[in-house]
């Protein structure tokens, strides 16, 4: 089977949060929840400054500790090495939460996505409040994508967790997780590591590079390259 991991070349990145956006189009994320998010710092006196942009994710790490941690098995890795979640069975007991030493993993608190349960619309009469677009448009939210629903709740209901799960449904079309194939920049390369002429690997061959809190033995599959 697949090893599935993303190479995230800093110097091609621009810091457009293109990712982020289209993440969230994606997989119905809700307002105020990142599943692709970034670090950012500026260190230094000017002139001598620098600014430094990290786009983040769950690393879906070989030795996961939010898997480990789940009590119910809710936290899980599939076939292809992808850490996944199954919100049937999560009890959002947040225990994956505490164990994710990256912090990527989201609550649903209450139920998800309120600003279009919101009947009021911008101008009266002219434009629809975000539930009239809903209705007319027979989808949970105005931007809903079904495509979501084929391996994973299209929105997460109140109550449990959530994070990144690469695209998996798209992977399993043999298509690229959807913040890779938004990359304006081209800057995130998806790829199994299973396969010594992947992408993935001769990125990893070719330059130095790093991952996210190595020295706590997770194991992270997310790697950056050519830092500046």
């Amino acid at each position: 089977m697949a090893n599935f991991a993303m190479v995230i070349d800093l110097h091609k990145c621009v810091g457009c949060g293109a990712c982020s956006i289209a993440c969230k189009n994606e997989n119905n994320v809700q307002e105020g929840f990142f599943w692709s998010s970034y670090q950012h710092k500026t260190t230094g006196t000017f002139p001598n400054v620098k600014y430094e942009y990290i786009p983040t994710l769950c690393n879906h790490c070989e030795n996961a500790p939010c898997v480990k941690a789940c009590p119910v098995g809710a936290m899980y890795k599939d076939e292809n090495g992808i850490t996944m979640h199954d919100a049937k069975k999560c009890i959002g007991c947040k225990t994956c939460m505490l164990a994710d030493p990256y912090g990527v993993i989201s609550y649903n608190k209450a139920h998800p996505h309120k600003l279009w349960k919101d009947n009021s619309s911008a101008i009266k009469d002219v434009t629809s409040s975000g539930t009239e677009t809903s209705k007319k448009a027979g989808v949970p939210i105005p931007y809903y994508n079904p495509e979501r629903e084929k391996t994973y709740a299209g929105i997460r209901p109140e109550g449990v967790v959530e994070k990144c799960t690469f695209c998996d449904h798209r992977v399993k079309e043999g298509e690229l997780p959807y913040c890779a194939a938004s990359c304006p920049a081209k800057a995130r390369i998806f790829g199994d590591l299973e396969d010594p002429k992947s992408e993935v690997n001769t990125l990893l061959n070719k330059h130095k590079n790093f991952q996210l809190k190595p020295e706590l033995g997770a194991k992270p599959k997310v790697f950056y390259i050519r830092q500046y």
